[in-house]
């Protein structure tokens, strides 16, 4: 198999309750530069059954990244990292979390896990837009991903 730099299709998994933030990730990768796919799912659980590819999801792409909020209905943020480290077959998917925390214990338990970065959401709009868009450019153009 051979790395490639920039996939045709980029798909991002975003994991968010909150249904505004949800909508601005949306909108900003909408309007970006780069052409990414974004799946929405609102808790842990649902998280783990698409990432696994299982039921409504058997045939969802893989992720190339997956955006995760930590404080989850269900299954919490730091549980769906914890198993998607602990998978074979998911832990080379980058997770960058993205969250309202800004907990030192929060921090360094995510890292513990293996994130990947840890950004703490912008109250500002026009900052949290920018934010979102920068992810999708760094992980999408500059970084070399392994192969889905």
């Amino acid at each position: 198999m051979s790395l490639r730099t920039a996939p045709d299709t980029f798909d991002i998994l975003l994991v968010e309750d909150n249904p505004g933030d949800a909508r601005l990730a949306q909108e900003a990768l909408k309007e970006g530069r780069m052409s990414s796919r974004l799946k929405v799912v609102v808790d842990g659980v649902e998280a783990m059954t698409y990432l696994r590819r299982e039921g409504p999801f058997v045939e969802a792409p893989v992720p190339n990244l997956v955006l995760l909020d930590l404080n989850l209905p269900r299954k919490d943020g730091r549980q769906v990292l914890a198993e998607m480290k602990a998978d074979p077959n998911l832990r080379r998917i980058p997770v960058v979390v993205l969250t309202t925390s800004q907990a030192e214990q929060d921090i360094m338990r995510t890292y513990d896990l293996h994130a990947n970065c840890y950004i703490t959401k912008p109250v500002d709009l026009d900052r949290f837009i920018s934010v979102v868009r920068s992810i999708e450019e760094y992980w999408c153009s500059v970084v070399t991903l392994p192969p889905r």
